[in-house]
């Protein structure tokens, strides 16, 4: 502490020994650069708050836009699945096709919706018209089982298929010339003299229909556009269709129509976009809004000439305040530098100058009262160390991985809804034996007894999540049963053994926890026949890289190897720890080091206190 106090009254006697003019621009100097960093900082942060909140506004603006887009699309498909569903279970199901027709029950749903609907037909399976309305010249059905529709119906026979625009091509002829349609097309069961069978319910909806709510939505926003495609980025209404047609303009839907639904950053025709994606129910299509960021440019482009201007008035502000307050600052300051010399020869009771303008005066008092605690502060630093110690500890141990414990959950909630009641029962059982260790009242220290049980509940837990896919076995030595050890540093190490030995193993994998002793030491060991790894993974794991470890979260290091291994050593010392040895194909060993020491009730107590007489 003290040879810091000298280093850093030096400084600052070397520097109030300038000349009073030297002093004076050095202190309005330092006041201006301080202010002017402080200034522009928080200008920049105002400027970056404002921007994020003009995109985030728009972004909402557009995501609450394209979610009513989304419903008109939806509200619409509906209609249509009703009239397909209404032609199924109301006519088709309840008709001998033998001896009864179909053609009075089309025509009366065709009728009813024909402002949406272009035709409807029913075929065998064999591409054998039954039905349709209109009437029309029959395609041979050759050419009906190659149509899109017609096999898409039969790849998923319990879904219903939406087929991409195109002209309705069901008949050679059609009496009212040609129409663009989407088809949504079904497999349903057909009765014919009592025999069961399977056909295909075609019902062609106009694509105009579809085009004129994507229109309208596009002529109300100025800012962006939205287009439509499906699951695989095919597009199948875009505002600039004809230009896209012509090969005058190109749309990146391909990736796009992979995302999940939110919003993201592209470059787009060279210039920066949001895009927000929206999935239609049922279809597996795509709405896709593009937002321009040019559109709000404009507003960040005033919010910077102001910003400018009002750094501009504020540092000229200071120069002239700030030339003034050195001025009353420097006298006193060498008043001040004359009094604190003493501290240089050791004198920790000096006669400090205190006076001068309220921050001199409060910096002279500061030393003064600073100069008295510091012996208080000596005998202060070491129980602050231990203390230090501690919470480093406590920072590791609390970094326990959560996705273990979601994803523990999630399964229970899956098997009860899938009604695996005793199953359930047991994961939960399992779960509340594994918290009840991990919190241990508050102790880091607890017996290998108790951290075998943790292991145990973790890898019944585990076992049972991966559907038996390998097996695990421990043997303990019992005279080690009562021992000393920190608690849950088994539970990475089997989490390791699982993500990087025996997962995808196909119920082969082995996985065998030992401990035994030797001498004044014990080992406890994570043995797996899995993969195995190469000196370079071991190296990664153990080295303790920040990156690594946070890639690894959740992955398969729990609260992580190295964390593991510090917490040994930082409790017992650098003779102990976490050691590894593993080879392509042969598995891993991955051994904890910990001293022969038996567990009491207050033995952690007893080591603290060992390790703060030590230091």
């Amino acid at each position: 502490m003290k040879p810091w106090i000298d280093k850093k009254y030096s400084q600052l006697k070397e520097k109030i020994n300038m000349p009073g003019m030297g002093v004076q621009m050095m202190i309005a100097a330092s006041f201006t650069v301080v202010a002017c960093i402080t200034i522009i900082l928080l200008s920049l942060i105002l400027y970056n708050l404002f921007s994020d909140r003009v995109i985030r506004s728009k972004t909402e603006s557009a995501e609450q836009f394209l979610n009513q887009t989304k419903r008109s699309m939806e509200d619409y498909l509906r209609g249509n699945r009703r009239v397909s569903d209404a032609l199924y279970y109301s006519c088709i199901k309840n008709t001998d096709l033998e001896s009864d027709s179909l053609d009075e029950s089309l025509n009366l749903v065709y009728e009813t919706n024909k402002d949406n609907v272009v035709g409807i037909a029913l075929y065998t399976g064999d591409g054998i018209l039954v039905s349709s309305v209109p009437v029309a010249g029959k395609k041979q059905p050759g050419e009906i089982i190659t149509q899109d529709w017609f096999t898409n119906a039969f790849r998923e026979v319990e879904n219903l298929h939406f087929s991409m625009p195109h002209v309705q091509n069901l008949s050679d002829e059609l009496p009212e010339g040609y129409h663009w349609v989407i088809s949504l097309s079904r497999v349903v069961e057909l009765n014919v003299n009592g025999a069961p069978g399977q056909g295909v319910l075609l019902v062609d909806i106009k694509y105009s229909s579809i085009r004129q709510i994507l229109e309208k939505v596009n002529s109300d926003n100025t800012s962006e556009y939205i287009y439509l495609c499906d699951g695989e980025g095919n597009i199948i209404y875009h505002p600039q269709q004809e230009l896209m047609n012509a090969g005058l303009y190109e749309e990146a839907t391909t990736d796009i129509a992979f995302l999940t639904d939110g919003s993201y950053n592209r470059r787009m025709q060279g210039e920066d976009c949001i895009i927000v994606t929206k999935t239609i129910s049922y279809t597996g299509w795509k709405l896709v809004s593009v937002i321009s960021k040019n559109s709000y440019n404009l507003g960040l482009y005033r919010m910077r000439y102001l910003l400018v201007f009002f750094i501009s008035i504020t540092i000229l502000g200071i120069l002239l305040i700030n030339q003034q307050v050195s001025r009353t600052i420097t006298k006193p300051l060498i008043k001040l530098d004359r009094s604190i010399r003493d501290i240089e020869n050791g004198n920790l009771d000096p006669d400090i100058y205190i006076g001068g303008p309220t921050e001199v005066e409060h910096l002279g008092r500061t030393f003064q009262s600073s100069v008295q605690r510091i012996r208080q502060l000596m005998d202060e630093v070491l129980e602050e160390q231990e203390l230090k110690r501690r919470s480093e500890l406590d920072a590791l141990q609390s970094q326990i991985n959560p996705h273990f414990l979601y994803n523990t959950l999630d399964s229970v909630m899956w098997m009860i809804e899938d009604e695996q009641n005793d199953g359930a029962v047991y994961m939960i059982k399992e779960l509340a034996k594994l918290l009840r260790i991990s919190i241990s009242r508050g102790r880091t220290i607890i017996p290998v007894r108790d951290e075998i049980l943790h292991a145990r509940s973790y890898m019944n837990i585990q076992k049972i999540r991966y559907k038996n896919q390998f097996t695990c076995s421990f043997d303990i030595d019992d005279s080690i049963m009562e021992c000393a050890t920190i608690k849950l540093i088994i539970q990475p190490l089997l989490e390791n053994a699982i993500y990087h030995g025996v997962q995808g193993m196909d119920e082969d994998g082995e996985i065998l926890v030992r401990g035994t002793r030797e001498g004044d030491r014990i080992y406890l060991d994570v043995i797996d026949n899995g993969y195995g790894m190469t000196a370079e993974q071991i190296e990664k794991l153990s080295s303790g890289n920040k990156k690594q470890e946070d890639s690894s979260a959740g992955k398969g290091n729990g609260v992580g190897l190295r964390n593991v291994d510090t917490r040994i050593r930082m409790r017992f010392g650098e003779g102990f720890g976490l050691q590894i040895e593993s080879e392509r194909g042969e598995g891993t060993r991955m051994r904890l080091v910990l001293p022969f020491v038996e567990y009491t009730p207050d033995i952690e107590e007893k080591m603290n206190r060992k390790q703060h007489s030590t230091k």
